[in-house]
């Protein structure tokens, strides 16, 4: 039996560093990514965990204008939709945040989880099949993560409607959006996240429950 590694003090304390400053990115520069960095971090999330090893997380990279184009047009619907939904100072508080990087960012790819994989014959989904979905979130932090070590940010939008962008992608039927990421060098960084600086929501301590 090999036995596992034994992390010193100091990686651990860059670890929490690195969780601490694992930023949702709102605002890039048009710095173009390193060369294969985008291929090494999808590796390294292929490497997280996921129900019955099924890996069922599908990356699919969006590079033409046009589909870039449709995104940001969904999205501005949604967004207008989000806006005002909200009343008085909550939606101008709203107005105010920026919540895409879609004008700036480099890199943008979907993830999308497939519940028809037959690899991992079906392990664990029996009773819980939003596994699947719960896994494509493993590998997205572990990319996030991995990301983020190199100083390169990742935002989520997900003001977008998931119909319409499995249609604009071409997704097959079986596939479910998870998310939609902008990828780049972030334009500013902050320890604080841009919502609790706004004001819109802070931070709680964890609440565990004992039965």
């Amino acid at each position: 039996m090999t036995s596992g590694p034994e992390f010193p003090d100091d990686f651990r304390a860059e670890l929490v560093n690195l969780f601490r400053w694992r930023r949702d990115v709102r605002r890039f520069k048009p710095t173009p990514l390193p060369e294969g960095a985008l291929e090494r971090f999808i590796n390294l999330a292929s490497i997280a965990p996921s129900v019955g090893l099924s890996q069922p997380w599908r990356f699919v990279m969006v590079e033409s204008a046009q589909c870039r184009a449709a995104i940001r047009a969904c999205f501005e619907r949604c967004n207008a939709e989000a806006l005002a939904s909200f009343g008085g100072e909550r939606a101008a508080l709203y107005a105010r945040l920026k919540l895409a990087g879609l004008n700036e960012a480099p890199c943008q790819f979907a993830v999308f989880a497939d519940r028809a994989t037959e690899q991992g014959h079906g392990l664990g989904r029996l009773t819980m099949p939003a596994t699947i979905e719960y896994s494509a979130v493993m590998a997205i932090h572990t990319f996030w993560l991995a990301a983020r070590a190199e100083g390169i940010g990742v935002g989520w939008v997900s003001i977008l409607d998931p119909v319409e962008m499995a249609t604009i992608l071409e997704a097959p039927p079986e596939w479910t959006l998870v998310g939609y990421f902008c990828v780049g060098y972030p334009s500013e960084d902050h320890s604080v996240p841009e919502l609790e600086r706004e004001g819109w929501e802070f931070r709680r301590p964890s609440t565990v429950i004992t039965r």
